[in-house]
């Protein structure tokens, strides 16, 4: 396995060698403000270099030979809705130059609620959205001004209504366990946003990621961070919440109506290849990750100056790789098949678990039936744990 240096490539150049991705991934690192808990690659308040990052993203996307045809679009950012019409405008142009996008593909755009205008709508309509995640994050103001949202519950009302006008799909992130949230706080927010009637939910733990405002702020004891116990609580009420709703959890974070989940994600979480453009943007091509760097100067910088952004590379042999398809597999609820896991990755689900599946199985936090292999219920509480042993076995 080859990890953390640069890309091998010889030139800027490149082209898929063997499965063809259909799925794209496009950063937008603006943002008007940073929120304290956020460790995304973004700037904040730099408005004068937008013109200059598409400059650059023209560039980046110009370095792959071909034409390539997609179902799955996704514009994530920072915050793509920050740019104008006429910066969206461009970056339809810039996109369609490139790829030609099927009928029935999934385009979906991040939006923050207070971006959320008719002028808006209309170029996000021509960018070919038809899905859009907004980052609601709290239906509640307290919990909002806490976690630095610029937004009100009115605003995030407005911003679906507009949504509604051209969006096939209207997805809707939320944080729980926020600093000092109760159970009953948690409960209240989420029936708030269940009575705004999206098609689709995700919903994240609050992190206290290093190096965040939020991270020193608990380290100054500013902040109380929600004991582990009351964490499960919150996230096995959603799942009760949404199954009683109809609704249907296929990933760890994610809950939809039927017919609305997210297909790009799917492609993660399958292990399939996709293309990835931008500051801080992954590809998965041809058995390699290559990450663009975290710095958007940097990004430009290099690009100006015709270098590859690339900042890491990872290809990884194939045990290493099937160990990686089975966590991340592992995070959608349906499971994996032992077959197709196979068939893709030339290893079984036992050989490349080796020791770990007596100790899953023991404790139960894996089940193997008709082929299928799932986390339990107790297993979904300890994902993230289970992932990384998996990654761990040798």
């Amino acid at each position: 396995m080859h990890t953390g240096q640069p890309s091998p490539r010889e030139s800027t150049t490149f082209h898929p060698q063997g499965d063809l991705p259909h799925s794209l991934y496009i950063h937008i690192p603006f943002c008007r403000h940073r929120c304290g808990y956020c460790n995304f690659t973004l700037v904040a308040g730099r408005d004068y270099l937008i013109d200059r990052y598409l400059d650059a993203l023209e560039t980046e996307l110009g370095w792959l030979e071909g034409s390539y045809k997609l179902s799955t679009l996704f514009f994530g950012g920072g915050t793509p809705s920050h740019l104008r019409p006429i910066h969206l405008d461009r970056l339809n142009d810039m996109v369609r130059s490139k790829f030609s996008i099927g009928d029935e593909a999934e385009i979906t755009a991040e939006c923050n609620p207070n971006d959320m205008d008719l002028d808006k709508a209309n170029a996000l309509s021509r960018l070919g959205v038809n899905r859009i995640s907004l980052g609601v994050q709290s239906l509640n103001p307290v919990k909002l001004r806490t976690l630095e949202r610029d937004h009100s519950p009115d605003d995030i009302k407005h911003a679906i209504e507009i949504a509604r006008t051209f969006c096939q799909s209207v997805s809707i992130d939320l944080i729980f366990a926020a600093p000092d949230e109760t159970l009953s706080q948690w409960k209240d927010d989420l029936d708030r946003a269940l009575t705004l009637d999206p098609d689709h939910l995700s919903t994240y733990e609050l992190t206290y990621e290093k190096g965040t405002q939020f991270w020193n702020r608990k380290s100054h004891g500013q902040f109380n961070e929600i004991n582990e116990d009351s964490r499960a609580e919150m996230y096995l009420h959603t799942i009760d919440r949404l199954a009683d709703c109809g609704w249907t959890q296929y990933e760890i974070s994610s809950f939809s109506k039927p017919k609305h989940r997210c297909r790009h994600n799917l492609t993660y979480w399958k292990g399939d290849p996709y293309f990835a453009f931008g500051p801080g943007a992954s590809r998965f091509i041809d058995g390699i990750r290559e990450t663009n760097h975290q710095s958007t100067m940097q990004y430009l910088k290099l690009v100006e100056s015709a270098q590859s952004p690339v900042a890491d590379f990872e290809q990884l042999d194939t045990k290493s790789a099937a160990k990686e398809r089975l966590a991340i597999g592992l995070r959608v609820i349906e499971g994996v098949h032992e077959g197709d896991f196979k068939r893709r990755t030339g290893h079984s689900v036992v050989s490349v678990l080796g020791d770990l599946v007596n100790q899953l199985l023991k404790y139960e936090l894996i089940q193997h039936q008709d082929q299928i292999w799932k986390l339990t219920a107790k297993g979904v509480l300890l994902c993230d744990w289970i992932s990384a042993e998996i990654v761990r076995v040798h």
